[in-house]
């Protein structure tokens, strides 16, 4: 502890006392005699150096605060633990305070003496009126406290995440089936476009057809196929059938299958009595076996006019008409096929 330099001793005497003690019948050789001391300017000058008293600048403002810091503290505490209802009075301990002269010293470099127990660290007894642990105990039921929100927390955590991945999987399971979904839907879709666009080109060909049956005709009526294209024989000098044979009464009108010139009219060898009808196109309707022709060559035609009969003049067998047709005027092809193209049925 800092301290000034004691004074020199000085004898001192009460008033109304020449020797003996004061308060004391008796005389005592350990205390007195005393005598009177004046102290002098030399006396009391401060003692120089480390322990010098210090001038006024706070020092004891600041010890004034730390004490008044630790009362403050301790008083609080045991209020807060006498506030608790049904708790034994709490009990408090001070700590071992620095002395004032410590804590008023203007010295930087010098430390305070005495205990240095920091105020934060009274032990505040809690519960000793149930007879519960204090102290240790308090502070492990803290820490297990402590560890079981953390672990709650933990498992909140783990919860909240499969919580999410569920949802994720979830949610990505449904758009894949959304995807799945609609991919049928667009393939239904597409496969009735699809019908739709085959069954709307059937109907366009069909009313195509319906149309050109209005342009075009058979070349006559009441008659049965004897005949097909193509069908060998002895019968015809080549083999093999180059026509398709309508078999008719003789006399049956021959009609013009589609608009168009006659070319040729005449008899003409095996075929007898033929009558030959160019096409715009370039087509060439060959009637043959007619027993009479009611045109003759330049003259200009429509569809379904009159242009002969039915005969068996020329190599026949019977009366019937033969009918070839040969595009562009060259080799000849199916009449059946050709006429069906048209939209007719023989």
């Amino acid at each position: 502890m800092a301290s000034n330099r004691p004074a020199p001793e000085a004898p001192f005497v009460p008033s109304g006392y020449d020797t003996g003690t004061f308060g004391y019948d008796n005389d005592r050789t350990e205390e007195g005699p005393w005598e009177e001391w004046n102290p002098t300017a030399e006396s009391i000058r401060p003692v120089r150096g480390r322990h010098r008293v210090a001038k006024q600048r706070g020092g004891l403002a600041r010890s004034s605060t730390v004490l008044g810091v630790g009362v403050i503290a301790a008083v609080g505490a045991g209020g807060m633990a006498s506030a608790q209802p049904g708790k034994a009075p709490v009990s408090i301990s001070m700590p071992d305070l620095p002395n004032v002269g410590s804590l008023i010293s203007d010295d930087e470099e010098s430390e305070p003496e005495g205990s240095t127990t920091p105020l934060s660290g009274i032990a505040v007894a809690a519960d000793a009126g149930n007879g519960e642990d204090t102290g240790t105990d308090g502070a492990g039921e803290s820490l297990r406290a402590r560890i079981m929100a953390q672990a709650e927390q933990q498992q909140a955590q783990v919860e909240s995440k499969a919580a999410a991945e569920a949802a994720a999987a979830a949610e990505k399971q449904a758009a894949e089936a959304a995807a799945k979904a609609e991919k049928e839907a667009e393939e239904k879709a597409a496969a009735a476009k699809k019908k739709a666009e085959e069954e709307a080109a059937k109907k366009a060909e069909a009313e195509k057809l319906a149309k050109l049956a209005k342009q075009y005709t058979l070349p006559t009526s009441s008659y049965t196929i004897s005949s097909t294209f193509g069908q060998a024989g002895a019968y015809w000098s080549s083999g093999h059938h180059t026509g398709l044979d309508f078999a008719a009464p003789t006399g049956t009108l021959l009609k013009a299958v589609h608009s168009g010139t006659i070319t040729s009219a005449g008899w003409d060898g095996s075929y007898g009595y033929k009558t030959v009808l160019t096409l715009d196109d370039g087509t060439e309707l060959w009637y043959a076996h007619q027993s009479s022709i009611s045109v003759s060559v330049g003259q200009k035609v429509t569809t379904g006019e009159v242009i002969g009969r039915v005969g068996a003049t020329g190599n026949v067998t019977g009366a019937h008409l033969h009918l070839e047709v040969h595009p562009s005027g060259g080799s000849g092809i199916d009449p059946m096929a050709w006429l069906q193209g048209k939209g007719l049925t023989p």
